[in-house]
């Protein structure tokens, strides 16, 4: 049999309530419930070629231009799940047991807190799945990737169920609402740092769960009311209710990492002053028109209805000025800003910083639908990468 080669897209999620802490580290078992956004795949994706062919000696696995090892045990995890599930769904075939070469990019910064472990791993056991013929919900071996992975899955409005089953077999992420249910929604991700965060989301949430009394107290009585609220506003596109319950849950979230021991400390002064602006800036409306939310990074992520998204941008840029080129600080869907009235700057009372370039760019993007299968390959016919560093 000849060497089978397929490439698929994942997409990005940024979670509104967030996950953090396992009950089972090894089968990455939630504490809780969680639910995000899967953003559009045009603005932020990973993409995974894997080719299988018996002329292979040895797996393989390139990530961003640089080989790793195949020996982890998270990839390791992922291979073996979905070779089971292609033996139960087309019986033993001479490729399942084929070496395999995994070559894998993300289009934006690995490990900065911009979710690239949910879309890395949706995007290897996506492709994974279209080369043995796996079909069904393929969320749970994502999980075992990585968490957050799982609702990479799906587009739209997700939530991942944490499940009670002690083996995790109904921990798996289901889609609340198709990314075409709030068109009107749309995204600014600032990027503060793309650095490497210090200590890692793993690293993280592990000492969260055994020194955090806050995070005890978040999963019993907070996290299952929000998400109830969040859902039925989400239902009616009610954005007032859906904003303040992002912002409280992602306060409520590094709260717990301040109250860890040693304390997770993942947001900056920067991210601190977009708190800030966003609070002024709804002042300002006299209503919640935009939500910060923070995953383990100090980059922000900011929901707001598409008629505000101009106004917004107008300030971010008076707030934090920049000197980078228009075209290289504003990235995602096309838009010319305007530039913000005198009346606006005033209304909004907040000083601009005297620093300048502190957001490394800004990227604009939406809801968007999960994985897809795409043609153009990141491997030769070879099965060595396209692109090294």
């Amino acid at each position: 049999m000849s060497a089978k080669i397929v490439t698929c897209i994942a997409p990005v999620n940024i979670a509104v309530i967030k996950y953090w802490g396992k009950r089972d580290e090894d089968l990455i078992l939630p504490l809780n419930d969680s639910l995000s956004l899967t953003l559009s795949l045009e603005h932020m994706c990973s993409t995974t070629t894997i080719m299988a062919s018996p002329n292979f000696i040895e797996n393989k696995l390139w990530l961003n231009g640089k080989e790793e090892s195949t020996e982890n045990k998270r990839f390791q995890k992922c291979l073996e799940a979905i070779r089971k599930e292609a033996v139960k769904n087309t019986g033993t075939q001479d490729y399942l047991s084929y070496k395999i070469h995994v070559c894998s990019e993300n289009n934006f910064p690995t490990a900065a807190g911009l979710a690239s472990s949910a879309a890395g791993y949706a995007c290897l056991v996506y492709t994974l799945s279209k080369l043995y013929g796996v079909t069904g919900n393929i969320s749970k071996i994502a999980r075992q990737g990585s968490g957050s992975a799982c609702r990479s899955i799906y587009g739209g409005f997700v939530q991942w169920h944490s499940g009670c089953d002690p083996l995790g077999e109904d921990s798996l992420a289901v889609q609340v609402a198709p990314e075409t249910h709030w068109p009107e929604m749309k995204v600014l991700i600032l990027v503060v740092s793309d650095n490497k965060k210090k200590v890692s989301s793993t690293s993280g949430m592990s000492t969260s769960v055994v020194t955090s009394e806050l995070l005890k107290y978040r999963v019993t009585e907070c996290v299952p009311k929000r998400l109830i609220a969040i859902k039925e506003a989400i239902k009616n596109k009610n954005f007032a209710e859906f904003a303040e319950i992002t912002m409280k849950d992602s306060n409520q979230f590094h709260a717990v990492c301040l109250d860890t021991y040693p304390p997770c400390i993942y947001m900056n002064d920067i991210s601190h002053i977009i708190v800030d602006f966003v609070h002024k800036y709804n002042r300002m409306c006299g209503d919640i028109k935009v939500a910060y939310t923070f995953d383990a990074g100090p980059n922000a992520c900011l929901y707001l209805l598409e008629d505000q998204v101009q106004d917004v941008l107008s300030l971010i840029n008076v707030i934090f000025p920049s000197t980078i080129a228009n075209d290289e600080f504003l990235k995602g869907i096309p838009i010319t800003p305007k530039v913000a009235s005198k009346e606006l700057i005033d209304k909004l009372s907040m000083d601009p910083l005297l620093q300048k370039d502190v957001l490394k760019y800004v990227i604009y993007t939406e809801g968007g639908p999960g994985p897809c299968e795409i043609v153009e390959h990141l491997l030769n016919n070879d099965g060595t990468p396209k692109m090294l560093i």
